[in-house]
Order: structure tokens, then sequence, then C-alpha cells
């Protein structure tokens, strides 16, 4: 394959990817920045935000990865079903996702609580991140599944679609499943 030929196919599989991404992440801010009243009911949540976004896309490329792997070396069919090695890839993406983020939950309440800044309280930040955890992780999980495997079967290298698809994706979903946890919060009148 000359550099001509690599230089267009690149092109031709990143192209979208990246402007799927500047569109996603624009997005995001956008929700992020209308979330203002949000922020200033529960005082460090903006501190757990990036960590959050984090935990999605590092836990959800890691899966699409795991995926991508999976089909080059032949051990995922290409096709929607049942398998056992996608079925625990599924579950390690879920429980890392739920536990990092109730960590980082935790974490930030103690640290903010150390350096005596204000700081919603340990079970509203946790409820929050918990929650947004696992209502995106499903979310997530089911994009990351079929983005990569209709990708393949059309002749996508899934690798491409990892970075700018999945963790775009993974910031899209996490916050607005974020605010719907927030609002969940803050209309049960726990914070």
């Amino acid at each position: 394959m000359s550099v001509r030929e690599v230089v267009v196919e690149s092109f031709r599989e990143g192209a979208a990817p990246i402007a799927a991404s500047a569109v996603g992440g624009l997005t995001a801010g956008v929700i992020l920045g209308g979330m203002q009243e949000q922020l200033a009911a529960l005082p460090g949540l903006l501190v757990l935000v990036p960590a959050l976004l984090a935990t999605r896309g590092n836990v959800y490329g890691a899966f699409a990865s795991r995926i991508a792997s999976g089909l080059h070396q032949g051990l995922i069919d290409s096709h929607i079903r049942p398998d056992d090695r996608l079925q625990a890839a599924v579950i390690a993406a879920m429980s890392n996702n739920i536990l990092a983020s109730g960590f980082a939950a935790m974490l930030t309440v103690v640290i903010l609580r150390w350096i005596d800044y204000p700081v919603a309280g340990m079970a509203e930040l946790f409820g929050i991140a918990v929650l947004a955890a696992f209502l995106a992780g499903l979310v997530l999980t089911v994009v990351v599944i079929v983005v990569m495997l209709l990708g393949f079967r059309r002749g996508i290298d899934p690798d491409t679609l990892v970075g700018p698809l999945v963790t775009t994706t993974g910031d899209v979903i996490g916050i607005g499943f974020l605010l719907i946890a927030v609002e969940i919060v803050l209309a049960l009148g726990v914070a």
C-alpha cells in the first residue's frame, strides 16, 4: 500500500468520527453550561464532573478496544448475538464504571472537606455519581457494541472508531445522565 493510499484510507475512516467528536464535545459543553443552577445547588459537583467523564471515556474506550481486538482475532462474531467473551466484557465495563464513579465521588467529598472547600454531602454526590454511571453505562454498552460491530461489518477498522466516537459519545451521554441524576436527587430532596 502506498503512502497516498494509506493517507486516503485514514482520512476516509477518520474524518466522520473526528467531526462527530467535535460536535459531541460541543454538545456536552452546552449541556454542562446549562447546568449552572444544579452546580450551584450541589457544591463540589463541578469538581467531580471531569472525573466522571474521564471514567466513562477510559472504561468504555477500553471496552471498545477489547471488542476491536476480539473482532480482529476472530474471537467475537461481528453479528450481535450472545457471546461469553462479550458478556464478560460488558460486566467488567459496567462494574468498573460504577465502582470508579462511586470512588471518585467519595474522594471528591473527602478532599474538598479536607481543604475546607464547600461541598455537598457524601450521600448526594455518591448517589449522583453511581446513578449517572449506571444509566450512562447501560446506554454506552449498547452504543459501543452496535458501533463497533456495524463498523467492522462495513469494513471500517474498529480501532479507528474507539477514540473519537466512543469517548465523545461517553462525554455526551455521561453529561446528559449526570444532569438526569442531579435532577432526581434534587427532586427527592436529598440535597
